[in-house]
C-alpha cells in the first residue's frame, strides 16, 4: 500500500531535526579493535577511514572491562555452556543459572536484600515505575535527569508530577511539599549526571525525604539512578551513595552496560519490593532478559572490581581523569570542578562545538559533542569520558589536539 503522504511528512520531521545541527543517525561504525601497546591504550578502526586508528574518549567503559581477559573468558565459557540466547523471557523458561548468580552478587555489592537484571537500565527504570505509580502517587524529579527518567515518568502518568531545578535542595523541598495530599510520592534523581559528571546531593536530598515522610501515608521512597556511578565513583566503586556518605537509597537503578563494560541494566533494594517487581514490570516480565553469557561475563566483571585488581583499576582511572581535568585548565578551558570521569568540555556554541569535534576526528580522538536541544542553547559542550584503559600519554595526545584547536 502507498504511503507517500506519511513519508513526506516524515522527510520534512527529518529535515527539522537535520536543522538544528544534531543528527545522530550517521553512526560511526567500528570494524576493529587493536589491543594496546607501548605506551598507549587500546584503538580502534572505524569504517571508511582508511585504516586509522582511533582512541575513544566518548566510552562509559570506565574501566575497561569489556576488553579483559577474564570478562571476556566467562562470557565464551557460558556461551558454550549454554547457548547464544535465553530463548525466552524469564517466567517462561529464559531464566538461567548465571541470571541468578548475578543478582546474588550485584544484591551482595550494594548491600541489599535482593537485586533484578533487565535487558538495560533504560527498561529497568521504565519497568520500576510502571507498577509503583498508582492512581495517588506524585514523582518528583531533578531538571536534568536522564532521558529514561523522563519517559518513564511520562508513561507511568502519575497523578502530580513536579521538577525541581537541578540540584536545587531548597526548590526540592518547594517541590514535595506542592504534592501533598498524594498517598504516595517517588523522588528520583541520577546519582551522577551523565551530561555533567556532577553529582546529586544525596545526603541532603535523603533527609529532606525523610522530615517529609510522615507527611505520606505511604511514604517518600527516594529512587537513584546511578548508571554513571557504580563501578567509576566512590573508594570502591559503589558509585553516588559510596563517595557522598549517603547511606542507601530506598530503591537503586544500575547498568552492567557502563563500568561493567557489558550489557543490560538492574534494580536492587527490599525482597518485598524485588518480589513485587518480578510479579508486576512489564520490562521485565515481557522482554527477554540479557543472555546468559552477558550475565556471566558481568559477574566476572564484578569480581574483578570486588578483586585484588579493584583498587589499582580505580586508582589509575582516577589519576587519569585528574590529569585530563587539570590540563585543560591549564589550556584555558571551561570546565567543571569534580573527580567523575565524566569530564565536561564547555564551547558554549553550536558551530564551534561542531569544529571541534571534526578537528578531533582529524587527530584521530573519538568525541562527542552535545548540542542544542541536547543541552541548552550557551551550555553546548563536549563531553569528554576517561576510562581506565586509558594512558598517561594517550591523555596528553588529547590534551595536545585540543592546543591545536584554533579558538
Amino acid at each position: 500500500m502507498p504511503n507517500e503522504r506519511f513519508l513526506d511528512a516524515l522527510a520534512g520531521e527529518l529535515a527539522a531535526l537535520d536543522a538544528r545541527g544534531n543528527p545522530k543517525r550517521h553512526e560511526l561504525v567500528i570494524e576493529a579493535v587493536v589491543p594496546a601497546a607501548g605506551s598507549y591504550g587500546p584503538r580502534y578502526r572505524i569504517a571508511g577511514r582508511g585504516g586509522e586508528l582511533f582512541l575513544k574518549m566518548n566510552s562509559n567503559n570506565y574501566l575497561g572491562m569489556n576488553l579483559r581477559r577474564e570478562v571476556i573468558a566467562a562470557e565464551e565459557k557460558a556461551s558454550r555452556a549454554f547457548g547464544a540466547g535465553p530463548g525466552a523471557v524469564r517466567f517462561i523458561s529464559g531464566a538461567y543459572a548465571p541470571h541468578v548468580e548475578l543478582e546474588a552478587a550485584l544484591a551482595r555489592f550494594h548491600g541489599r536484600e535482593a537485586a533484578m537484571i533487565f535487558s538495560s537500565a533504560y527498561a529497568a527504570m521504565l519497568g520500576v515505575f510502571a507498577p509503583l505509580v498508582t492512581d495517588d502517587t506524585a514523582l518528583v524529579s531533578d531538571a536534568l535527569n536522564h532521558n529514561c527518567i523522563i519517559n518513564a515518568i511520562k508513561l507511568a502518568r502519575p497523578k502530580e508530577r513536579r521538577v525541581y531545578k537541578h540540584n536545587d535542595l531548597a526548590d526540592f523541598a518547594a517541590k514535595l511539599a506542592e504534592v501533598r495530599g498524594c498517598r504516595r510520592v517517588l523522588v528520583v534523581t541520577d546519582g551522577i549526571f551523565s551530561m555533567r559528571g556532577d553529582a546529586a546531593p544525596l545526603p541532603e536530598l535523603m533527609a529532606i525525604a525523610r522530615d517529609a515522610d510522615m507527611l505520606f501515608p505511604e511514604n517518600v521512597v527516594v529512587i537513584v539512578d546511578d548508571s554513571h556511578g557504580v563501578g567509576a565513583y566512590g573508594a570502591t566503586g559503589r558509585g553516588t551513595e559510596e563517595a557522598s556518605g549517603s547511606g542507601p537509597a530506598d530503591i537503586l537503578v544500575g547498568t552492567l552496560g557502563k563500568a561493567f563494560g557489558v550489557n543490560g541494566g538492574y534494580v536492587t533494594g527490599p525482597r518485598l519490593l524485588i518480589d513485587f517487581l518480578r510479579e508486576t514490570s512489564p520490562t521485565y516480565i515481557y522482554s527477554n532478559p540479557i543472555t546468559p553469557a552477558e550475565a556471566a561475563a558481568a559477574r566476572a566483571a564484578l569480581a574483578v572490581l570486588e578483586g585484588p585488581d579493584g583498587a589499582g583499576l580505580l586508582a589509575h582511572l582516577a589519576a587519569m581523569t585528574q590529569r585530563f581535568r587539570q590540563g585543560l585548565l591549564r589550556l584555558g578551558l571551561e570546565t567543571l570542578p569534580g573527580t567523575h570521569p565524566v569530564v565536561p568540555l564547555f564551547v558554549r556554541a553550536t558551530p564551534k562545538t561542531t569544529a571541534l569535534v571534526r578537528h578531533l576526528l582529524a587527530h584521530g580522538i573519538l568525541a562527542t559533542g552535545l548540542n542544542y536541544p541536547v543541552v541548552p542553547k550557551g551550555d553546548e559542550t563536549i563531553r569528554f569520558q576517561v576510562s581506565a584503559d586509558h594512558t598517561a600519554a594517550d591523555i596528553d595526545f588529547v590534551l595536545d589536539a585540543l592546543a591545536r584547536f584554533e579558538r
